[in-house]
């Protein structure tokens, strides 16, 4: 009897000792079920609040200045781009001495306008107004004897090139009419 009177006495005193540690260790906020006010908010708290509220219109602001200038650059491309629609462009670029027969013999054109062209300082670029009954715009150059060339013709910004290197050999780029429409 005594042992179980021992027994439950521990059980008794485990129980009060667990009620005083729940009520101790409780949260220091609340109080028999009141809740205490929390301490105030430091000045970096406070400050740290001021700058997240203050900067949220500067952000918006800033964000509508950089879309509004994004629309103005993809307006300007769109226009380069038009304007580049309605020309076709011939290039010719490398290194060619002149040979025993002169410079570099460039034609361009289409099938049905064909021109002659000038090299000058390593380099050729012409520009015609886009047919659009062509067939096709190209674009030849010759080497007389030696050198190392490329050349293009871009039509509706598809863009058609070449090499040629050594000899009398010919850079030749021609961008065709599709059957369907655009250019291949």
């Amino acid at each position: 009897m005594i042992v179980g009177l021992g027994c439950l006495g521990m059980v008794v005193l485990l129980v009060l000792l667990g009620a005083l540690g729940a009520v101790v260790g409780s949260d220091s906020k609340t109080s028999a079920g009141k809740v205490e006010p929390s301490a105030p908010a430091t000045k970096a708290d406070r400050a740290t609040t001021a700058e997240e509220t203050s900067d949220a219109p500067k952000a918006e602001g800033a964000k509508t200045e950089e879309a509004e200038d994004d629309r103005k650059k993809d307006t300007k491309k769109g226009a380069e781009k038009d304007a580049k629609k309605d020309v076709v462009t011939f290039k010719v670029w490398g290194t060619a001495p002149a040979g025993v027969l002169g410079p570099l013999d460039i034609t361009y054109g289409s099938d049905s306008d064909t021109r002659k062209g000038t090299w000058k300082d390593g380099k050729f670029t012409a520009t015609l107004p886009l047919d659009s009954d062509a067939l096709y715009f190209t674009v030849m150059a010759q080497l007389q004897g030696e050198g190392d060339i490329n050349c293009s013709v871009t039509v509706e910004g598809h863009t058609e090139k070449a090499h040629a290197s050594g000899g009398y050999n010919i850079c030749h780029a021609q961008a065709n009419a599709g059957l369907l429409g655009g250019w291949d």
